[in-house]
């Protein structure tokens, strides 16, 4: 089950990732090459905080947690990754993940994100990821925040299907950057106004 739900994140992130060579700078931020990978006993842990309307599937987070660790691949005997996500009643690891390969936090984030907007709204998950793919890699703002950077996209801004998107229309992405070789401190995706109030925030510990 675990390594089924990693082979979903990572079609997920192939989707998002397509046409990495026409990113801008604010794609190029965010998705710039991390790995390979090299935590040995050390643990990276993220908050996570979600929140949204009632509605059927969808799952309100107050004080969960994502943690990125290596661990040994039992089937081999070779480093890899693994995500262990703690809710507010459920703990699950997620992986193996490949020490050299992309930020499994970022695509965690992401395909959340990409899933609960396809769940409060009805919409296409694929037709929402691609839209945030034209967005993270042909779109974007960066700027600097003292010693960080911040890359900001608005995906479905001029979306010609807003008015069908219960609100995710004003849905912006925001992370909060330092060395490009470190993890990424902060991923945020939230929506303006009451409607439907969407937040999905992980801050690096």
């Amino acid at each position: 089950m675990r390594k089924a739900i990693a082979a979903a994140l990572w079609l997920g992130l192939s989707a998002l990732s397509a046409g990495h060579a026409l990113a801008g700078e604010a794609g190029d931020a965010v998705f710039a090459e991390r790995g390979p990978w090299s935590l040995g006993g050390q643990e990276l842990q993220w908050s996570v905080h979600v929140e949204g309307p009632d509605a059927p599937g969808f799952l309100r987070i107050d004080d969960g947690s994502v943690t990125l660790a290596e661990v040994v691949d039992p089937s081999d005997q070779q480093p890899v990754l693994q995500l262990t996500q703690k809710t507010d009643s459920r703990t699950r690891q997620i992986g193996p993940f490949p020490i050299s390969g992309g930020d499994p936090v970022l695509t965690f984030f992401l395909e959340q994100t990409a899933r609960d907007m396809a769940g409060l709204t009805g919409g296409s998950p694929h037709y929402i990821r691609n839209r945030i793919k034209d967005a993270l890699f042909r779109g974007g703002q960066i700027a600097r925040q003292g010693e960080a950077s911040v890359a900001t996209f608005t995906p479905f801004a001029e979306d010609p299907n807003a008015a069908r998107m219960k609100g995710f229309e004003t849905l912006t992405l925001t992370f909060v950057l330092d060395d490009p070789k470190q993890p990424i401190r902060e991923l945020r995706a939230e929506t303006q106004g009451d409607m439907p109030g969407y937040v999905n925030r992980m801050a690096l510990q």
